[in-house]
C-alpha cells in the first residue's frame, strides 16, 4: 500500500514525527518533493534531529530511504546529513537516489540570494536555498539531472559551458557579481558524483517492482497545502508542488495505488515567509506561543527565524485538506495550547462585509479579516496520556470542534515532541 504523508497549511506542522512514527511498519520511505528549504525535526531515541532532504524513515533500520525524482537535490547537505545522524549513533540508512533526480547547483544558491536582494523590500521571504533558480532551470530545461554527472567528460564539459553562456550574462549585466568559472564547476560536478555514485538508482524499474511486490511504501512531503504554486497563496510559495497527488509523479508510482493521505495539522498556526496569514497574532500573545510552541519553540528548522504564530486557522486548514485529498488527519502540538484559560478558533473570514468559511485566492485573503469563536481551555499537562477518553473534556471539545469544522476525521493526536507521545482515536 502507498500513503502520503503531507501538510494541510503552511509547513511546520509536524511531518516529520508522523512520518518518523508510520515508518516502523513501512518498507520504503521516499521524499517526493521540494529541497532543503525546510525541516523535519524528529525527537526519538536517538536523540533529536534537523532533517532537510533524509527521509524521517532514516532512523528505521528496516527502511529504505529514496530521494525520488522531484527533489531538488542539494548533494553535499544530503552527505552532511547524512554523516552528521551516523556519527550520532544511527545505524547507517539505508538510502536510494533517483538516477532522474535534478540537482541543486552551486550558482542556484547564489542567484537565489542575488534576487532577494534585488527586490529589496519586495521579497518573498526565500530561504536562500536555490528552490526557485532550480526550477526555472529545470523547467527551462537547462537543469542537470543526475544520471548526467556520469557521462563522459566531454559532453558534461559541453553542457556546462552552454548553461554558464546564459549564467555568467546575468551574472554580469543583471546581478553584477563575479562569473562562474567552468573548469571549477567541472570539478565540483565530479566530486557530486563521488557523494552520490553508491546510492544512485533506476527508481522507475524499482518502484514498479515494489508495487507489484505489495512493499508499504510512504511518501513524505516537505512543506504545506498553502506553499503549492497552484493552489497556495500564490505568488507567495514554494516552487514545487506539496500535494500528496504529486507524490506519483515525485516519487513514480501510479495514482491509483495513493490509498491513505495523511494530512498533518497544527494545533494552533504558525509560517515561516511573506504572504497571508489571516489569524496571525502579534506582540506578547504571539511570543508566549511561540516560546512555548513546537520543541523548544517556534523558529524554522532550517533557517532559524522566528515563525509567524496565529491561532487555529479551520478556513485554511479544511481548504488544504481539500485540496490533499485526505483520508485522516494528524493533529500535532496540542499539549502546547494547556496553558491557555481561553482559545480563540478562527471559523470564518469577513471579506468585504460578507462572511464566508470558503478559501479565496491571494487578492481576496489580502482582505480578509478573522471571524473567531472563542472556547474553553483545559489548564493542564497532557502529555503522557495514551487513550483519547482520558484527555480532559475541554481538549477533546477542542479536537472535536476543529473535526467538524474541517470536514476531515482526526485519527492520530500528537500530545508532545517524542515519538511516543501519540493517541491514536479509532
Amino acid at each position: 500500500m502507498v500513503r502520503a504523508i503531507v501538510g494541510a497549511n503552511w509547513g511546520d506542522e509536524g511531518k516529520g514525527k508522523i512520518t518518523d512514527m508510520l515508518a516502523k511498519d513501512a518498507d520504503i520511505v521516499i521524499r517526493f518533493q521540494g529541497g532543503a528549504n525546510a525541516g523535519h525535526t524528529i525527537v526519538n531515541d536517538y536523540g533529536k534531529f534537523a532533517l532537510h532532504l533524509l527521509p524521517s524513515g532514516s532512523f528505521n533500520t528496516n527502511v529504505v530511504n529514496m530521494i525520488g525524482n522531484g527533489v531538488a537535490l542539494n548533494i553535499p547537505e544530503l552527505s552532511c546529513e547524512y554523516k552528521q545522524i551516523v556519527e550520532r549513533g544511527v545505524p547507517a540508512p539505508k538510502l536510494i537516489i533517483s538516477d532522474r533526480a535534478q540537482v541543486v547547483m552551486p550558482y542556484h544558491i547564489l542567484f537565489d540570494k542575488y534576487e532577494e536582494e534585488r527586490l529589496s523590500d519586495r521579497q518573498f521571504g526565500s530561504t536562500k536555498s536555490g528552490i526557485a533558480p532550480f526550477f526555472a532551470d529545470k523547467f527551462s530545461k537547462i537543469g542537470f539531472q543526475v544520471w548526467e554527472l556520469f557521462e563522459e567528460e566531454s559532453i558534461l564539459r559541453e553542457k556546462i559551458k552552454n548553461v554558464l553562456e546564459v549564467k555568467n550574462l546575468m551574472l554580469e549585466h543583471i546581478y553584477h557579481k563575479p562569473l562562474i568559472d567552468e573548469q571549477e564547476l567541472y570539478e565540483t560536478l565530479v566530486e557530486y558524483r563521488k557523494m552520490v555514485e553508491p546510492y544512485v538508482e533506476n527508481t522507475v524499474e524499482y518502484m514498479t517492482n515494489a508495487v507489484k511486490s505489495g512493499k508499504n511504501i510512504l511518501l513524505e512531503g516537505q512543506l504545506g497545502s498553502l506553499k503549492d504554486p497552484d493552489f497556495g497563496i500564490y505568488p507567495f510559495t514554494t516552487s514545487s508542488s506539496t500535494l500528496a497527488g504529486y507524490g506519483a509523479v515525485g516519487a513514480c508510482v501510479p495514482p491509483y495505488e495513493i490509498k491513505d493521505i495523511v494530512t498533518v495539522v497544527k494545533a494552533y498556526s504558525s509560517a515561516v515567509g511573506a504572504g497571508a496569514f489571516v489569524s496571525e497574532i502579534f506582540g506578547d500573545e504571539a511570543d508566549e506561543l511561540r516560546r512555548r510552541g513546537g520543541d523548544g519553540g517556534e523558529y524554522g528548522a532550517t533557517t532559524g527565524r522566528p515563525r509567524r504564530m496565529g491561532w487555529f486557522d479551520c478556513v485554511a486548514t479544511r481548504y488544504g485538506c481539500m485540496v490533499q485529498g485526505t483520508t485522516r488527519v494528524a493533529f500535532t502540538v496540542l499539549d502546547v495550547l494547556g496553558y491557555l484559560e481561553k482559545i480563540p478558533v478562527c471559523v470564518g473570514y469577513e471579506i468585504d462585509g460578507k462572511v464566508t468559511n470558503v478559501f479565496p485566492t491571494t487578492g481576496k485573503l489580502n482582505r480578509a479579516k478573522p471571524v473567531y469563536e472563542v472556547l474553553d481551555g483545559w489548564n493542564c499537562d497532557i502529555r503522557g496520556i495514551k487513550n483519547y477518553a482520558d484527555l480532559p473534556e475541554n481538549c477533546r471539545r477542542y479536537i472535536e470542534f476543529v473535526e467538524k469544522h474541517i470536514e476531515a476525521p482526526i485519527e492520530i493526536i500528537s500530545n508532545g515532541p517524542a515519538r511516543s507521545d501519540i493517541i491514536i482515536r479509532g
